[in-house]
């Protein structure tokens, strides 16, 4: 059964983690009790332990236990708004530190190119990043800017503020941010920026920044470690296709933050 079944446990314990079930600081139980939770042998819950140690989500302390490594930050998002990953940390007390890894101006893949409205053949800034908080990472992320403009932006704007945030500062506004969110796995080269072994669960956001005039501006894809990360959506009052509002609800208008 072991062979088998020790997946089963490690994925159970991967989606608490990912939901954030475990609590501060983040304890899992002993391996006793995590035993007689999924009710099979110490040698299978040992095979899950080490299975999501390889992977990065957790790790052992001597003769306290097994942790999950880092903090959890869970992005609460309500429609009509937005925010970004740093405001997450910054309220749980992390400090977020962005390495640039790579910056220039390359042909875009097709896909980008056409979200972007550019020019076939033409090139864009790319950007390559990786957020740690604490000194663990967080995600990779990789920013595309338009080229008309990509020319106010340094290499130095990309570690911080940040490409949006330098954007903003340079008179560029964001009017709509669209926002794509889906699973993933690390390959190898998330694996190598993100200090995890190949194949670890990813949480992949999208995210184009759209100009108030409608214009594309730039297009940002996050590839958050999945038990680092959460986003939650919160829905202001609820009612079904063709209905009024329910009673004592009031409609809230828009509002709209530019610094993903």
């Amino acid at each position: 059964m072991t062979s088998t079944r020790y997946r089963e446990v490690a994925a159970e314990i991967r989606d608490r983690i990912a939901l954030g079930e475990l609590g501060d600081p983040g304890a899992l139980e002993s391996e006793a009790a995590l035993c007689e939770r999924h009710g099979v042998s110490r040698a299978t819950v040992r095979r899950a332990l080490v299975e999501l140690r390889n992977q990065g989500l957790i790790e052992s302390r001597q003769g306290a236990g097994w942790f999950v490594s880092g903090s959890s930050f869970h992005q609460r998002l309500a429609v009509g708004t937005f925010s970004h990953a740093p405001s997450a940390v910054a309220d749980a007390g992390g400090q977020v530190r962005r390495s640039v890894v790579g910056f220039g101006y390359v042909p875009p893949p097709a896909a980008v190119a056409t979200t972007l409205d550019l020019a076939a053949g033409g090139e864009a800034l790319q950007c390559l990043s990786v957020r740690s908080v604490d000194g663990t990472p967080l995600d990779v992320v990789t920013e595309w800017v338009t080229d008309d403009a990509a020319g106010a932006l340094s290499r130095d704007d990309a570690a911080h503020p940040g490409i949006w945030q330098a954007l903003e500062r340079h008179g560029y506004r964001v009017g709509t941010v669209r926002q794509t969110i889906a699973s993933g796995v690390a390959s190898p080269a998330d694996a190598a920026l993100l200090e995890v072994e190949p194949g670890a669960p990813l949480l992949l956001v999208r995210r184009l920044a759209v100009r108030t005039d409608g214009r594309p501006l730039a297009l940002a894809d996050h590839r958050y470690l999945g038990h680092r990360f959460t986003l939650e959506v919160e829905f202001r009052g609820w009612r079904s296709a063709g209905a009024t509002e329910p009673p004592g609800i009031t409609p809230h208008p828009p509002t709209e933050r530019s610094d993903p």
